[in-house]
């Protein structure tokens, strides 16, 4: 009966220490965890799918998209420029900075730039390519399907 004891703590011991090397070399270090949210964090959706308006309150156009770099930091932002209705209009791209945030009537957030609607429609456009899913100029073609691999 000890011998079955000692049997299946040996085994429960081997087995977690096997499963920890596994996560250790699968993963790398564990994510970190915040006990809180710091304070001068504001969410996407202040950003994405918002007018965006020049200094004399009007309006330039939607912002469509926000563009980060691989550590995360916002670098562009997409304003969707002109049309009705989604027809006709044009995606620019503009440094994320270009674009600073005030607060209007009761606290409400409100995006301004230093631009004109007509300097943004006169600029050069992009479009969102698909199948790259990426941003590409409008005078691109657009990728089409996969990569084929490469022989080696």
């Amino acid at each position: 009966m000890a011998r079955l004891a000692y049997t299946s703590i040996l085994v429960a011991l081997v087995a977690t220490c096997a499963a920890a090397q596994a996560q250790q070399q699968g993963g790398g270090s564990a994510a970190q965890i915040m006990s809180s949210i710091p304070s001068d964090s504001v969410t996407i959706t202040h950003w994405y799918k918002q007018n965006v308006y020049d200094p004399n309150d009007s309006k330039i156009g939607e912002i469509m998209d926000v563009l980060v770099d691989r550590e995360g930091k916002a670098t562009a932002l997409i304003v969707g420029v002109g049309g009705f209705l989604g027809m006709g209009e044009k995606d620019e791209a503009v440094p994320f900075n270009a674009v600073q945030v005030t607060n209007k009537n009761n606290n409400k957030w409100y995006l301004v730039m230093n631009a004109s609607k007509d300097t943004l429609k006169n600029a050069k456009g992009f479009k969102y390519d698909r199948n790259a899913m990426t941003w590409v100029p409008e005078e691109q073609p657009a990728t089409t399907g996969t990569q084929k691999p490469s022989n080696r």
